[in-house]
């Protein structure tokens, strides 16, 4: 029997769980990685978080830069960008490969809050499905150019081809890694050797190439600042990093050497070799430049390997087979890591916001489709200017997350450990989120002119500085209060426990007690529960938070619910009109990349049109937003009150089955003292049957009990 006001576990919730369960498939998407699951060596881990430095748009990023700012200005932004890379990465590698947690379970704990983090988790996916696309342009291009096929189809089927390898997560991918690693090493390197032994001249010719602008062979701050924006973008490479080195085996005084060479080579050393590939692809573009390629495609890698292998084969057809290998195998080494990490941060990203995960194979799929439409969006056309928005925000999320690991956690501002959990979190942590946010507006708004052109340039610089600073600050002024909601209940003295809704054994850091099942809860099945209401904890959802904001804004006698509705007003409207008008910004931003479709006086009669016709949907977004916020508090209401009446039920139910009991120990009694026959058994039953009656008679009342007498 269940204890009263305990929540009644459905079959169907069980069923639904056991099929995600299915960690061959699921790769602990939502969870801590167990010790059970971890049977990899440190190299075999480590080979495979490398394999993910195969992506040929290292190349194209150092070629666009060099060609856009000159060697000179590309280089000293790659030396900068890749130490500050570096140094970020550390903390993020280190942490993640000893909680063995991946980068959205990372978030969680340090600054974020349980859904504060759904914010970077869709920057992160982001960053998977803009890469994915860019790798999956590259592979088409070379597609199109052996076996002519259109690009819009390359397209379709270098995305496409991606899926199979990816259904079965690290247990595939580390074969792929291991199998492909040497042939991609080889082959990447093949080339400079004999460039460097043909014609070593050209390696000092390069430092005074200077680009497309006048000033560009000397060193200039402004194109500086520019070519490090486009370069700051790489900076959340290290999460599809720490998504496998999550994988590493636990840490002992036996393989500490091997563990520590694991994580600093496979995570924060990943910029080392791609910090090389971006100034080879500097050196490419220079090179192809040399021998007559375009301006427009001497920064695609196919163009910059053809003219690479030039030097190693003389075969024009050998040429173009070696090309098209090394570009098919470090395409597909890069966009099956790309594919992995997109399908782990939708999963995270949907599952708080709905409280459903049908599977991490799904979101895969969901995110190449997203990468597909990039791609015929031509993506590949707007390489600079999409990297350079995206680095803005991608580099405040890293800045506060790290501030938090290497200042907050020292100072005691924060826990020294990592908490992922649900059931500990409170809902948002203003340390991250507040850094993040105010550290991405200002330097979007920097990035976009409003403080003038220095300021324009060193909009990430200003971004990374500013979270940084923040996250302790408000850690500080917040005295560490949203870290942890509420503390471990109890202490889990096995190994394993078994989880109370889905029935599997899970280690004692992947689980929580919960007060509404009155058990042990995985941390999936938590995250998933949309019953509970955080019973566990109290003012950390939220809902909650939201109405103790508005305090600020709102008088004080208004009640809970209306601060709360008018929280959760604001944040849904700002939300989806910041969406909207991103998407008008995209629309605007693909027509100034064609200026041959529209004049300078055609592209102010657009920008016009799309601001009226913004201004004219925030009227109806206003309107959406507030009957969304009332349907949802209905539903809410609706869900309490369906609480309430299932726990009185339960009660009622209850004492009906200690009645019925009580009665059938009279039965009982009755029938053994009248196979007896003895007179102390005809005494006893009508005594203890009026005893019975009376206790009847006090959770039913008096009609019941004239019907049952009767």
């Amino acid at each position: 029997m269940q204890p009263s006001g305990t929540q009644r576990i459905i079959k169907v919730r069980r069923d639904y769980n056991t099929w995600v369960a299915t960690e061959t498939l699921e790769d602990y998407a939502l969870r801590y990685t167990p010790r059970s699951f971890r049977r990899w060596s440190e190299f075999r881990v480590a080979n495979t978080a490398f394999g993910a430095i195969s992506f040929l748009a290292l190349e194209a990023i150092g070629g666009s830069i060099a060609i856009n700012y000159g060697f000179t200005n590309a280089f000293w932004a790659i030396t900068v960008v890749g130490i500050i890379i570096f140094l970020t990465s550390l903390p993020i590698g280190y942490y993640g490969s000893k909680y063995n947690i991946d980068m959205d379970l990372l978030t969680r704990g340090a600054g974020f809050g349980y859904i504060g983090s759904t914010i970077t988790s869709l920057i992160y996916a982001s960053f998977t499905f803009i890469f994915f696309a860019l790798e999956a342009a590259i592979m088409s291009m070379v597609i199109e150019l052996y076996f002519d096929i259109p690009v819009a189809v390359g397209y379709i089927l270098s995305s496409l081809v991606i899926i199979p390898f990816v259904t079965h997560g690290v247990t595939f991918l580390s074969r792929l890694q291991l199998w492909t690693q040497p042939l991609w090493l080889i082959l990447m390197v093949l080339p400079f050797i004999f460039i460097a032994y043909k014609n070593p001249q050209v390696f000092s010719e390069l430092t005074s190439f200077a680009g497309k602008p006048e000033s560009g062979a000397s060193f200039n701050p402004l194109l500086f600042g520019a070519a490090a924006t486009v370069a700051f973008s790489l900076i959340t490479q290290i999460a599809e990093q720490v998504d496998f080195l999550r994988f590493l085996p636990e840490r002992t005084q036996e393989n500490r050497v091997k563990w520590w060479s694991a994580m600093l080579v496979s995570g924060p050393g990943w910029i080392v070799l791609g910090a090389a590939k971006l100034l080879g692809g500097a050196f490419l573009a220079f090179l192809a430049l040399q021998h007559e390629i375009g301006i427009d495609k001497a920064g695609e890698p196919t163009q910059m390997y053809l003219v690479g292998f030039s030097y190693v084969f003389s075969d024009p057809r050998v040429i173009l087979v070696v090309t098209t290998l090394f570009v098919v195998v470090s395409q597909l080494k890069i966009n099956v890591t790309n594919a992995y990490a997109g399908s782990l941060a939708w999963s995270n990203f949907f599952s708080r916001l709905t409280h459903s995960h049908p599977g991490r194979v799904v979101w895969l799929v969901f995110n190449v489709v997203i990468a597909v439409m990039l791609m015929e969006l031509g993506i590949f056309g707007a390489l600079e200017k999409v990297l350079g928005i995206y680095s803005n925000v991608a580099i405040a999320w890293v800045g506060a997350l790290v501030a938090d690991l290497v200042v907050n956690k020292p100072l005691g501002l924060s826990p020294p450990y990592i908490e992922f959990k649900r059931a500990h979190l409170y809902d948002v942590n203003p340390v991250g989120v507040g850094s993040m946010l105010v550290a991405s507006i200002v330097s979007i708004t920097a990035y976009a002119g409003v403080f003038g052109p220095l300021a324009q340039a060193f909009a990430p610089f200003i971004a990374l500085v500013l979270a940084f600073i923040l996250a302790p600050i408000i850690a500080f002024m917040t005295k560490g209060k949203y870290y942890i909601a509420q503390r471990e209940v109890g202490v889990f003295s096995a190994t394993n426990r078994r989880c109370v809704i889905c029935e599997h054994e899970f280690e004692k850091e992947d689980m929580a007690h919960c007060p509404a099942y009155d058990g042990s809860i995985c941390s999936l099945c938590c995250t998933l529960d949309a019953r509970c209401h955080d019973s566990c904890k109290t003012g950390s959802s939220l809902h909650e938070q939201l109405s103790a904001l508005m305090q600020v804004f709102v008088p004080r006698h208004y009640s809970f619910k209306l601060r709360a509705r008018i929280g959760s007003f604001i944040l849904r409207f700002i939300a989806i009109a910041g969406l909207t008008a991103a998407v008008f910004g995209i629309v605007y931003f693909q027509q100034t990349l064609t200026p041959n479709l529209l004049d300078p006086n055609g592209l102010l009669v657009l920008k016009d049109t799309l601001t009226k016709t913004f201004m004219i949907l925030l009227v109806l977004i206003g309107i959406g937003t507030w009957w969304l916020t009332l349907t949802n508090e209905s539903r809410l209401v609706a869900q309490e009150e369906s609480n309430k009446q299932t726990r009185l039920l339960q009660q009622e139910i209850e004492e009906h089955q200690k009645t019925d009991a009580k009665l059938q120990q009279a039965a009982v009694a009755k029938r053994r003292f009248d196979s007896d026959g003895t007179q102390a058994g005809n005494s006893y039953y009508p005594t203890k049957r009026t005893a019975l009656i009376n206790a009847d008679q006090r959770y039913f009342g008096r009609g019941a009990h004239r019907g049952r007498t009767n």
